[in-house]
């Protein structure tokens, strides 16, 4: 499975004022929305293309089209924080939901929704901020391979090593794109060093 690091200056930049407690959540979604959209360009980098024909003002040339249709899913709430960024770059892409709750004593998390546009023969993009376990991530990715996806990538924030073991184990296939590859999770299953509650901090619901 390849985990892709970011190693982009302004990325760097745009995560080290994210994981900053003085940020407000208005920021906050700014800042989100910039990060994503690196995120996004570093992910789709080496997808397939077909080539086309384009009429430039001048004369026919040669260029290039998705071989493949993209379907972008963030799992609710905190993955909505990612959409726009992606929309705004890829605005033929469609959109799904995937919907879990996670209990913080047992740090499982539960389906509560789930909607998603016809997936074969394409690509999905799982907009997950925070990699912690991997529980949620794996669930959500197994849907996506069920319901038909030719590739699955999943776009985070941040990512501890024992979600990204977690995944590798079950689906060797599965790319990753992180913009930090944190140290740990604590006792409490968060993310350590991390940010906080991505969707707490998204939505300003402390």
């Amino acid at each position: 499975m390849p985990l892709h690091q970011l190693q982009h200056s302004i990325g760097a930049v745009l995560l080290s004022q994210l994981r900053s407690s003085e940020t407000p959540p208005e920021r906050f979604r700014h800042l989100t929305k910039a990060l994503t959209q690196i995120l996004v360009v570093e992910a789709t980098r080496k997808l397939p293309t077909l080539e086309r024909k384009v009429e430039t003002p001048l004369e026919m040339t040669t260029g290039a089209a998705l071989k493949h249709g993209l379907v972008a899913v963030p799992i609710l709430r905190a993955g909505l924080g990612m959409l726009d960024a992606v929309l705004e770059l890829l605005p033929e892409a469609s959109v799904g939901y995937l919907g879990l709750e996670r209990n913080e004593k047992t740090a499982v998390a539960t389906s509560y929704y789930a909607k998603l546009p016809p997936l074969n023969n394409k690509v999905a993009l799982l907009l997950d901020p925070m990699l912690a376990t991997g529980g949620s991530a794996g669930w959500c990715v197994e849907r996506l391979y069920e319901a038909g996806a030719e590739q699955v990538i999943l776009l985070c924030v941040v990512a501890a090593p024992e979600g990204v073991a977690h995944l590798e184990e079950r689906f060797p296939q599965l790319e990753i794109v992180c913009a930090a590859l944190d140290r740990e999770l604590n006792d409490k299953k968060y993310i350590m060093p991390g940010l906080g509650d991505f969707g707490d901090r998204l939505f300003g619901t402390f």
